[in-house]
This record gives C-alpha cells, structure tokens and sequence, in this order.
C-alpha cells in the first residue's frame, strides 16, 4: 500500500532562472566580480581637501535628474579580504575522522519487497525571471530645482525680508489700524472705556473717546456693555434676603425629609416638630440659652404666666416625654431621683405639671446648651420606639395624661410646637405653623378630647349642667366647630355626654374658627373672650365650649 501523500508533494518543484550566456559561474574562494558601471555614470569622490558647492551657490553638474548612491569603493575588491578580516572566504578541505571503535558485525537484513513506485508530479513550467529595473533607477530620488526669484515673487516687486507684517499695512487678519485721537492711540482709548462708562474721565479724555466710538466698532460695542453694566450697579430694588426666606427653606426641607425608619402617621407630627425645634435650638447662641421666656396656660377662668429660661423649657419637655418612654419600656429621665435621698418616687410623679417641678428642683436637669443633646436623643428613641409599636400598644393608654399611646403622640407634638413658638418669641426668631396634615390631626384630637374636658367642668361646676340626659350612643345636643384654612375641617362635639352620638341632627350652636386660632386658644395664647369666632346659636353652649378649649392647656 503506498504511504499517504502530503500537501507538499503536490507542489511543484521551484524553477531556477536560467544564468544569462558570458558569465561564469562563481567558485569558492574566488572574488566577486565587479558590479558593471550605471547608465548614468558613478560620480566620484571628492578628495580630501575639496570644498563641495552649496546649496545657496551654482547647483554642481548633475546626471540626467537622478540621483543614484554611490558605490563602495572597494566593492569591486575582494581579493584581500581575507588579509583585512583574518579569515578566508574559501572553502577548507574536510578534516579526516579519526577511526571509530569497531563495531561488532551485523548481519544484513533479507531483501524485502520492492516499495511501489510513488508517482511523482509533471514538471512545472519554467518560470521566466521578472527584470529588474537598473540600478540606477532603483536609486533615484528626483530634486525639485529651486525656485527662482521670480517664482517667489510673481508681482515683480521685492519681498522685504520681515514678510507683509514688516511693510506697515494692516495684517492678515483685517483688523483695524491705530486710531489717533488727541494724541491717543487705539491701546489707551480702549483703557479709557471703563472710566467713560462711569463717567469718571476729563473733558477732552471724553472728546477723544467719542470721537473714537464712531470709527471703531469693537470699542463702540465694549463701550455699551460696560454702560449696561453700570446700571446693574444701581438696582432700583433692595439686594437684602427675604428675612423669612430661611424659615421658608427649612420648612420644606423639613417637610420633604424621607423617614430613615417607617413612621407611623399618628407619630408623623411628632418627628416633624421636634425635627423643627431642633433646628432652632441648633442656631442659638450661649447667651440666647438664658434668655427669658414666657410660658401661659389657661386655668379654671383665669390665664396663668410663668418665666423660664430657654433651657428650663427644653429640661420640662424632658420630663413630660418621660411618661411616653416608660410606656415604650425606654429610660426615664427622673429615674435617677430614686438615689436621691428624699426626692419622691416615680409612681408619684404621674402629673406632668409635678415631674417638671420635681425635675427642676432636684438639680440633675442639664444647664444651659447642654440640655439639647439628651433631649435629642430622648425624641430620636421616642420615634424609634413608636416606629416599631404594634397596635396594640398604640392603643395602651399612657399613665398620666389619660390617653392612648397614639394621641400621647400627638399631644406632645402639639406642646413642642407650642412651646418652640414660646422660644422663638424669646429670642426674637420666627416660626411657622405646622403643615396642614399634620395641623388637621392637632385639631382632631382637641375635637375629640373636648367632650371629656366639659364633663369635667360640668363636675367641679366650671360649666352648665346638661339639659337632658343622653342614652350612651344616642344622638343628643352637638356643637358645629368649623375650622378654616390650612388643617381645617367640620367637626361636632357632644355637649351632654362624652358617650353620645355627634352629628349633624343634633346641632345647636356653630362656632367658626381659623385653624391656627383655634390651636392657640387650646395652647392658652389667646383667652376665650378674645377669641377670634364668629358664632351663632345656644350662647351658653357657645362659651362652654371655648373655656373648656382653653382649659386644654397646661404649663
């Protein structure tokens, strides 16, 4: 079988180029012949000693365009470069091997079969030799002649040697040329522009000027912008900040701050107030700490003042927002009264009014800028706490203000406001009521809390005794509060009993109100006699309900 074949054996074989007839073939160790002399003649060397032309001089004689490289000299040499290098380009006689070992004898191996013959390609063609071209123009390079002085200059005149920018013209790029006006050039007449605009040169500086604007357009132009800027520098109006600009700001920003934690709602106004008070205490100076501030409440039939220092007031709201940190099993500030010796207990201490004089008096409270920080703190813990109440606990009722977990939010959140206004006043600063949705809930837990406040009235004799008696859940004698602008809402509040059924039906008095009105008569702010409502209907109803709105308040 015979071997496979490859790729190899099937190309053919390379032709050699035939060796033209005359030259001999080249032996070993005989020289090179001479390369045979160019058409266009070999230029000789210049011999030490000669100066070659230059460039700037006659061009010397050259061949016919070309440019060829010159030949080595001792190219056509070989003779004695074995005598130069040390070696010889002959070929040495092969050294004789000495003799091996003998080796022992092998006998031949039998004849085997003959191998097939394997077929071998048909010879190719003979591939004729591509001529090359001389070697004189392979070497070629063609030298342009120099131009000549009419070539550089085709007017005919001379060209100076600094170029068109030399010749005095304007230049290449058309601008304009010196303008002299009272012996000023272009540089200092466009220096004068400024103070022209502001009307701050001499008689003939301002002549001289002018008379330049209405030749020279780019001055003249420069000229306007400076007179425009020059009425910029006196505005009409007044430059001074909106004072209220800040508050503004910070009450958005406030108001569109995204929750770190899900908050509930009924806890929203809590965060958004003292997140608010903060701010403002943040702002305050040392001495601001001490200032006086002015706390009113409303008692019985009669308003209550009490000064405190800005500290004294931050230490209180302390003190009451413990009640909801031991709901939410959080630490109490008047826990450390238990160690002093004499000081009352914690389950005494259940009236907000008793624990801020406790705390006051006991001198653990922080003083001055120093009460910021735990209070800080308190309300952050408070609102990590609400956030993760379930319902349930919302539901609890909180020891010593009467009120489910949810609404003790919304009680606290109600007198950091209130209390936040006392401050601002104090130190001269504003602040803005609360956004309306969280104004709305203010307002709906003192709409829902009135009727419990005139039963107590009723009570101890502070308000008229029901007309008739009402059957738990039945409809009886309601009063129409309304409350316009930003929170605002109807409301109807039971006048007989905490336990019957409000509603429109039973109405007998309406009473109007502006929302922040109506949470500065519930603070104690405003005396209900000074109220700004407009009413009608059963008048004794009508004053029962705003005494007992702003008996809601408390220090």
């Amino acid at each position: 079988m015979p071997p496979p074949r490859s790729a190899a054996d099937d190309r053919p074989p390379r032709a050699r180029p035939p060796r033209p007839r005359g030259v001999p073939s080249p032996r070993a160790g005989s020289p090179l012949p001479a390369a045979p002399p160019s058409a266009a003649g070999d230029r000789a060397r210049p011999a030490p000693g000669d100066v070659t032309p230059s460039r700037r001089g006659k061009p010397p004689e050259r061949g016919p365009g070309a440019r060829r490289r010159p030949e080595r000299a001792d190219r056509a040499d070989h003779s004695d470069r074995s005598d130069r290098s040390g070696r010889s380009d002959a070929v040495q006689p092969l050294r004789p091997v000495p003799p091996a070992e003998s080796a022992p004898h092998v006998e031949p191996a039998p004849p085997s079969a003959p191998a097939p013959a394997v077929e071998t390609a048909p010879p190719a063609e003979t591939v004729q030799p591509v001529q090359s071209a001389p070697a004189a123009e392979l070497w070629t390079d063609a030298v342009p002649p120099e131009p000549t002085d009419a070539a550089r200059n085709p007017t005919g005149g001379s060209t100076p040697r600094g170029g068109p920018e030399s010749s005095g013209g304007p230049g290449p790029t058309g601008g304009p040329a010196p303008h002299h006006a009272a012996g000023l050039d272009h540089g200092v007449l466009k220096s004068l522009l400024g103070a022209w605009a502001l009307a701050a040169c001499s008689a003939q500086e301002t002549a001289a000027v002018e008379a330049h604007l209405t030749d020279c357009a780019p001055c003249a132009g420069e000229a306007l912008r400076l007179r425009d800027a020059v009425a910029l520098l006196h505005p009409e109006d007044n430059l001074d900040l909106d004072p209220r600009l800040r508050s503004r700001v910070l009450e958005g920003a406030l108001g569109r701050r995204p929750a770190r934690i899900p908050i509930p709602e009924w806890a929203e106004p809590f965060d958004a107030e003292t997140a608010r008070l903060d701010a403002l205490l943040r702002d305050m100076a040392d001495a601001e700490w001490r200032a006086p501030v002015r706390l009113r409440w409303f008692e019985g039939e009669r308003e209550h003042t009490r000064t405190a220092t800005v500290a004294e007031v931050i230490s209180h709201l302390m003190a009451v927002d413990g009640l909801l940190a031991g709901q939410l099993g959080l630490s109490d500030p008047l826990a450390a009264l238990a160690d002093e010796p004499g000081a009352p207990q914690l389950a005494a201490l259940a009236n907000p009014a008793s624990r801020t004089e406790a705390y006051w008096s006991s001198g653990i409270a922080p003083e001055g800028r120093l009460v910021h920080g735990p209070w800080r703190e308190q309300t952050h813990a408070l609102m990590r706490g609400a956030s993760f109440a379930d319902a349930t606990a919302a539901e609890r009722e909180v020891r010593g203000v009467r009120l489910p977990l949810r609404d003790a939010f919304l009680d606290r959140a109600f007198e950091c406001w209130t209390h936040a206004v006392d401050i601002a006043d104090a130190v001269d600063y504003p602040h803005p009521a609360p956004e309306g949705a969280h104004l709305r809930q203010l307002i709906g837990l003192a709409a829902r809390t009135l009727p419990h406040v005139l039963a107590d009235r009723r009570r101890a004799g502070l308000a008229a005794q029901p007309r008739r008696l009402s059957v738990a859940g039945a409809p009886g004698r309601t009063l129409h509060l309304e409350v316009e602008g930003s929170g605002g809402g109807d409301w109807y509040i039971a006048l007989d009993s905490p336990t019957a059924e409000a509603g429109p039906e039973g109405a007998v008095a309406h009473v109007a109100m502006d929302g922040v009105e109506f949470c500065q008569l519930v603070a104690g702010h405003v005396s209900p006699l000074d109220a700004a409502a407009g009413a009608e209907g059963d008048p004794q109803a009508i004053r029962d309900v705003l005494f007992a709105t702003a008996s809601m308040s408390r220090l």
